[in-house]
């Protein structure tokens, strides 16, 4: 998946209409409204603010906010799938500029809005950690620190007792645990 590392922002204008497209992350539904109210609240004199939102493995949502159906919140929201985006937020706020642009005309406007605005976000390829704790005897502790190391992972802390209790986090834990703590 990638995810913005900045906020994005481009701006468009065709035939007079002005489009202003901004992408950010963000890690969850609420943090994604907040954003879009935000932005609703910064351009209360705008026309429209479409937006839709990826929160990976949660939700998908879009709103066309008034334009026809289908021409502006589905179309930004396939420009983040294709992208492979996920965790992001992105509204474009559009200053009609007196001149009807027809569906085909809005579904380029809002898509390329969004496009730009997602270059400019710079969204790179991010790898999502999954937390594991297991206990282990000593003489297999080496053998697992070996092991998270080799999956990309890190211990998060070592707690000694009658065994070595540990707290790691990895990218792909369910594999981990199939292939070494199963197989003691």
């Amino acid at each position: 998946m990638k995810s913005p590392t900045q906020i994005g922002k481009s701006e468009y204008v065709e035939k007079r209409s002005r489009f202003l497209g901004v992408v950010r992350h963000v890690a969850s539904e609420e943090e994604a409204r907040a954003f879009i109210d935000s932005i609703k609240k910064e351009y209360h004199d705008a026309r429209h603010n479409c937006w839709c939102y990826i929160i990976e493995g949660k939700a998908e949502r879009y709103s066309d906010d008034g334009e026809p159906q289908g021409t502006a919140g589905i179309p930004m929201l396939e420009v983040l799938k294709k992208e492979g985006v996920g965790d992001a937020v992105c509204v474009v706020t559009r200053y009609f500029g007196g001149i009807l642009l027809g569906s085909g005309g809005l579904l380029r406007a809002y898509t390329k809005a969004a496009k730009d605005a997602l270059t400019a976000s710079e969204a790179k390829e991010v790898v999502v950690l999954q937390q594991i704790e297991f206990d282990c005897s000593y003489a297999d502790f080496d053998r697992m620190k070996n092991a998270i190391a080799s999956y990309g992972g890190e211990i998060l802390r070592s707690d000694y007792g009658t065994s070595v209790h540990v707290k790691a986090r990895m990218p792909d834990a369910k594999e981990f645990e199939k292939n070494f703590l199963w197989k003691k």
